[in-house]
């Protein structure tokens, strides 16, 4: 058996929803073993991007003021947006916007490691998934990161993985109802 077929993902945690007038935002924070360094590259590198993101870039997420398009992975038809990093401060902030939504990566050394917090707003509705989608992806990267990649997870796949499970945990923490939500 693989590293890949292994993989289940842990319970649904390190998440908070945050409102700002009709604004909301998913706050995904998690605790990675490895540098800030090896994490930045992980997050701004297209060919890293590849390994774990779920969207595919053109061009480096890594400089401020630069501009890339994000192709979404697994969508029925691609969705492409272009995408303007607004600040790329490494290895400690990356904020760039994925469609209509912002998308902030702060990096903070926490011992040998990196505690990496993903500001992302998002959708109301869309927030349990959002939230599932990105707990297997910063698992994946984790897996990267350390050197045993086990092959990004990402749309209709997830739901092999334990997707609908963390859907569904955390649209009970935030306390909304799990949007039902079916692969075809």
């Amino acid at each position: 058996m693989t590293d890949r077929e292994r993989y289940t993902p842990g319970p649904a945690g390190g998440a908070q929803v945050r409102k700002d007038g009709e604004k909301w935002t998913l706050i995904l924070a998690r605790e990675l073993r490895h540098p800030p360094e090896k994490v930045w590259k992980a997050l701004t590198d297209p060919a890293s991007l590849r390994e774990w993101a779920p969207f595919d870039a053109d061009g480096s997420l890594g400089t401020t003021g630069s501009t890339v398009k994000l192709t979404t992975v697994g969508a029925p038809t691609p969705q492409v947006s272009e995408t303007k990093v607004t600040r790329a401060d490494a290895p400690k902030l990356l904020e760039y916007n994925w469609g209509a939504q912002d998308i902030r990566w702060e990096l903070e050394a926490f011992g040998d490691g990196t505690r990496l917090t993903l500001w992302h707003n998002i959708d109301r509705r869309f927030i349990s998934m959002g939230a599932a989608g990105w707990h297997i992806c910063l698992d994946v990267l984790d897996h990267l990161v350390g050197g045993a990649p086990i092959g990004r997870i990402v749309a209709g796949e997830a739901m092999k993985f334990g997707w609908p499970r963390l859907n569904a945990e955390y649209a009970k923490q935030f306390g909304m109802e799990a949007p039902n939500w079916r692969s075809h």
